[in-house]
């Protein structure tokens, strides 16, 4: 169904979707379209299935079945299956392998098919990015299958290490879109994935094949780096990966910046948190000067500005059962895309409650899966305006700098549990931290968020650390200063 695994391409091809032809060269044909995510059309996608659910289904009966046989009714539930498709490795052999091994790309034809853009849309006529994060899961997942080739380990999402938008993209009409990216670093049994989102007003010839020196930077409008593991399918535990080898300078730098990020991951979870450092002398004099306005907001209750909301006020709900049609290609667990998508739309719901319009997406910051979500469990999700910040930054449209515009920094914690329906334990599954930008209204003042209780001002600490350190990582990084407002 591709021309090839190096290279996704959608125009000239007839994929077959639900048993309807889709044909993209058709654009009036809307009766014919019905959308596929983009990434998960090559066969070794993390959304690409082996097997019917029902198959797996039954297979995973026949495993509970054979468990009780042989431990008994009160042996207490088995051992939960995470992969059906993979049970045999391939191979144990580990070898050098160079950036331009794992480099992928998919086109995504905005421009040339307008039913085609009409699923990566949002209700203000701008890019949907939930979907984007759907995509770029997956094609980081494909990415990481192609590096670790020929063995076939599980290979899931660990990390979300940060998603950024460069610079606005207000009209995707008038551009394809690539999605591209290669494994940039390895562990032992880690890699890290960065994959870049770029716009295009040519198109493409059909079947020609993308290198990494056809996307420009200054093209770029969006960067994603992802951190995935790889496991032995038997024994659940780490499985030695290929290891990267840098060819050229630029992959040295990027490979060394990597290692430090990774490095450095690993110091701020062992030494930072409140929960290890209290609050500084500066977190301190935050916490009072909020207590002190809500002393004075109870006592005189008129004195307390509409626009001032409680941080418990601004809470967003979501509850949903995890369907089959979602599950990632090792049939019992949903795919880590689908959880991005669902979790960064409950963040746009909750930020456009807050801010009382459409605000404009800025990025994902550090984000850990901690616990895989099972077919059929109950997936809950709260969303809460977490730390807000009055700035004034640049509106940057197709490179140039056009006024300074003031705002809010609007920082929404999704956090993310989910429910087994077999023998009703709760687990935490992850918690998912996105940050948008509001403009001020001409005659409005800005939103601005109160926590009331202890555990609500730690909240908001955690969430000014985070501010920093997504700022800190922007810089380090090398993507210039952070001073733009960008946006879907």
């Amino acid at each position: 169904m591709l021309k090839s695994l190096r290279s996704v391409h959608y125009r000239g091809l007839r994929p077959l979707v639900r048993g309807i032809s889709y044909t993209p060269n058709n654009p009036n044909n809307s009766d014919q379209h019905v959308f596929q995510p983009v990434a998960s059309r090559s066969n070794i996608s993390p959304m690409r299935r082996t097997i019917p659910w029902l198959v797996a289904l039954r297979a995973r009966e026949k495993h509970i079945e054979d468990w009780y046989k042989t431990h008994g009714k009160d042996a207490g539930p088995p051992p939960s299956d995470t992969s059906y498709s993979y049970s045999d490795v391939k191979t144990r052999d580990v070898v050098d392998k160079s950036r331009s091994d794992s480099f992928t790309c998919a086109l995504l034809p905005f421009k040339s098919d307008p039913w085609f853009m009409d699923a990566y849309i949002n209700s203000s006529g701008r890019l949907r990015i939930g979907q984007i994060f759907q995509d770029l899961d997956a094609l980081a997942g494909v990415i990481a299958y192609r590096h670790c080739s020929p063995a076939e380990p599980v290979i899931v999402t660990a990390s979300v290490d940060r998603i950024y938008m460069l610079k606005r993209l207000d009209d995707i009409s008038k551009c394809n879109v690539t999605l591209s990216g290669s494994v940039t670093w390895t562990g032992r049994s880690s890699m890290e994935i960065t994959i870049k989102a770029a716009t295009h007003t040519e198109d493409f010839e059909v079947g020609r094949d993308l290198t990494e020196q056809d996307i420009r930077d200054d093209e770029v409008f969006l960067t994603a780096n992802f951190t995935f593991v790889a496991r032995d399918p038997e024994t659940k535990k780490s499985f030695p990966i290929n290891r990267l080898v840098p060819r050229t300078e630029q992959e040295q730098v990027d490979f060394v910046h990597a290692e430090k990020f990774n490095n450095r991951k690993k110091l701020v979870a062992s030494q930072t948190g409140l929960r290890l450092q209290p609050p500084s002398e500066e977190e301190s004099a935050i916490i009072h000067y909020m207590w002190t306005k809500q002393k004075d907001y109870d006592s005189d209750p008129s004195s307390k500005p509409s626009n001032v909301v409680n941080m418990s006020q601004t809470k967003v709900y979501s509850t949903s059962i995890m369907q089959p049609q979602y599950r990632n290609r090792h049939s019992y667990m949903i795919f880590g895309g689908y959880l991005l998508r669902q979790t960064f739309e409950l963040a746009y719901a909750c930020a456009s409650s807050f801010a009382h319009e459409a605000p404009r997406f800025v990025s994902l910051d550090s984000t850990t899966f901690k616990n895989p979500v099972p077919v059929g469990s109950v997936l809950y999700l709260t969303a809460t305006v977490a730390y807000t910040e009055q700035t004034t930054r640049l509106i940057k449209t197709d490179g140039h700098v056009s006024e300074h515009v003031p705002g809010t920094l609007i920082q929404v914690r999704v956090d993310s549990t989910v429910r087994n329906l077999e023998h009703g334990t709760t687990t935490d599954t992850g918690q998912f931290t996105y940050s948008y930008f509001a403009a001020t209204k001409e005659g409005q003042q800005p939103p601005s968020l109160l926590p009331q209780t202890y555990n609500e001002m730690m909240e908001y600490l955690e969430g000014r650390r985070k501010a920093i350190d997504t700022a800190n990582f922007y810089t380090e990084r090398r993507l210039g200063e952070l001073q733009y407002v960008v946006s879907e």
